[in-house]
């Protein structure tokens, strides 16, 4: 427990900054998410394809990369400067929201096509027959593998700590520096992210049951 105690400075920053990364990268996912998965089911072909294009180049690049971007691509155009945490949402939220958006695509898949046909028929256009008949159902029929996607999210913000962002996946470096024991610092680290992913399994039955009962 000293290694916790004698070290809460690091430990509250890490905790907070892996926390920061999880909740901003995964509002960032479902909101790029959400839009791309209606596009990827949109009738208009532009959208579609935009889409498609979207998703298969972002899902099939190494996170690794995408980070790399971010943190060094970033600077050199031009743009506001910004933290290496808020680049490292941008990162993690972009890549999140093509699993996120295929997620959804699925769940709007299994909506029978004469709900759909039905709204259009009262004379509702494409947005409100999405966000009014469609998503709801949707995201009833998805939480399990969405869940499955948010927790690898935030197994993923790990991945930030090789581009100087100070979160639990980094904390071993800067404790080995203090004298700490590295093996020690490892296994409370993992002990942190099983009571996390415990969490957002417990959020995720939650969530279940509440919407089993609103069908």
């Amino acid at each position: 427990m000293d290694v916790i105690f004698g070290n809460t400075d690091l430990w509250g920053k890490a905790l907070g900054n892996t926390v920061l990364i999880f909740f901003g990268g995964g509002v960032l996912a479902l909101m790029i998410g959400i839009i791309v998965g209606a596009m990827r089911v949109s009738p208009v072909p532009i959208a579609r394809g935009v889409g498609t294009v979207y998703v298969n180049l972002i899902r099939n690049t190494p996170l690794t990369l995408v980070f790399f971007f971010f943190i060094f691509g970033y600077p050199q155009l031009g743009l506001p400067k910004l933290s290496t945490t808020v680049l490292g949402i941008l990162a993690i939220g972009i890549y999140t929201a093509t699993y996120v958006a295929e997620v959804l695509r699925a769940g709007i898949n299994t909506v029978p096509v004469g709900q759909a046909e039905a709204a259009r028929a009262i004379g509702l256009p494409f947005g409100q027959v999405m966000t009014l008949v469609v998503l709801p159902q949707a995201f009833r029929s998805v939480v399990p593998p969405m869940m499955s996607v948010f927790i690898a999210l935030l197994k993923n913000t790990t991945v930030a700590a090789g581009f100087s962002v100070l979160e639990l996946g980094a904390i071993r470096s800067y404790l080995s520096e203090r004298g700490e024991n590295a093996l020690v610092v490892l296994l409370w680290v993992a002990a942190i992210f099983v009571a996390l992913v415990l969490l957002l399994s417990w959020l995720q039955r939650y969530l279940e049951n509440k919407w089993r009962i609103a069908r």
